[in-house]
């Protein structure tokens, strides 16, 4: 199974967060506009993703609930746009039942091995995370330490830092 370490945080300054993301990366980002459907999964969290004009995405994950950087294993099933979200859609509603729906603006930006996303949570407001992807040989307390020196160098303060997902905040 794949797996990250992923750091969320409250943003207070979207400008700033923007701009030293865009010199770490050496590019402006990319702007991608996603919805969530979350299904009552009897562990871990799975949800459907579509980016508009692009993709979709099937996503299970397993991850603990606490602030700070955090280690997931994840599953994920691409597919075209509109590929998932008919008859896969209509198969997991009748199954699990539908959690609740998270919509997003996400601009994302590489650095390195570590995916920024800076969101603005439709309900919510705006956030921060990274998720570091790890390779092979890595442990989580490697990408631990890549999300933390990220963290400093974005300006992100640890009080800022959340646990859990979008979805159980707009609970």
């Amino acid at each position: 199974m794949p797996r990250n370490v992923e750091i969320k945080a409250k943003a207070l300054d979207l400008a700033t967060l923007h701009r030293v993301a865009t010199q770490l990366s050496g590019g402006s980002g990319k702007v991608l506009y996603q919805e969530d459907t979350f299904y009552n999964s009897p562990k871990g969290r799975l949800k459907l993703r579509k980016i508009k004009d692009e993709q979709e995405e099937l996503i299970y994950y397993e991850r603990d609930d606490k602030i700070g950087p955090k280690g997931s294993d994840y599953v994920k099933v691409n597919g075209k746009e509109g590929e998932l979200s008919g008859t896969m859609a209509t198969l997991l509603e009748k199954c699990l039942g539908i959690k609740g729906v998270v919509k997003k603006k996400r601009t994302l930006y590489l650095v390195g091995q570590t995916r920024v996303h800076v969101d603005q949570v439709e309900g919510l407001g705006n956030f921060m995370e990274l998720e570091v992807t790890l390779k092979d040989d890595e442990t989580l307390e490697q990408g631990e330490e890549i999300a933390k020196d990220l963290m400093k160098k974005l300006g992100v303060d640890e009080d800022a830092l959340l646990s859990g997902a979008y979805m159980d905040m707009l609970k």
